[in-house]
């Protein structure tokens, strides 16, 4: 049966390697803005009208946006490591960990979002614009992974 759906799924492998590019791209852009909404949420006040627009923004974002875009990740980027066998490889095992990381962050912006909902932020902007580049640092080890591929 696996052997059957391997090959049924091999015929479309190009569609789901673009599939997972796009919902990387999608899930890095949110990793990489909520945070830079979060510093900006920091300067409002509590209620106001400007802090609740940044509320809805981060909802949002992370609801319609990262959320689907890293449960697709997460389902397109196994697959293509089953079917292409690359599950066996150093490179992508370190990768694995490395989205892990990506997965790990993801989820503190999700409670970090949570507390901004209930006006309960006490964190500066400067803890934020550091988060801020965590993402980045992760996405720059995991492409030179995937093209390189050094070991």
């Amino acid at each position: 049966m696996a052997d059957q759906i391997r090959n049924f799924l091999s015929n479309d492998i190009d569609w789901i390697k673009a599939l997972h590019v796009i919902a990387v791209i999608a899930w890095m852009s949110g990793l990489l803005y909520l945070p830079r909404l979060f510093v900006y949420h920091t300067e409002t006040q509590p209620g106001s009208a400007e802090s609740e627009r940044f509320k809805v923004m981060e909802r949002k974002l992370l609801r319609a946006i990262m959320n689907p875009a890293a449960i697709a990740v997460w389902i397109l980027g196994p697959t293509l490591a089953w079917l292409t066998g690359a599950y066996e490889d150093r490179w992508l095992q370190v990768k694995f960990v490395l989205v892990v990381a990506l997965t790990v962050t993801h989820h503190l912006y999700a409670r970090w979002r949570k507390d901004f909902a209930l006006d309960r932020n006490i964190r500066p902007a400067r803890f934020y614009r550091i988060w801020n580049e965590i993402p980045a640092v992760l996405m720059v080890c995991i492409v030179i992974l995937v093209i390189v591929q050094p070991f």
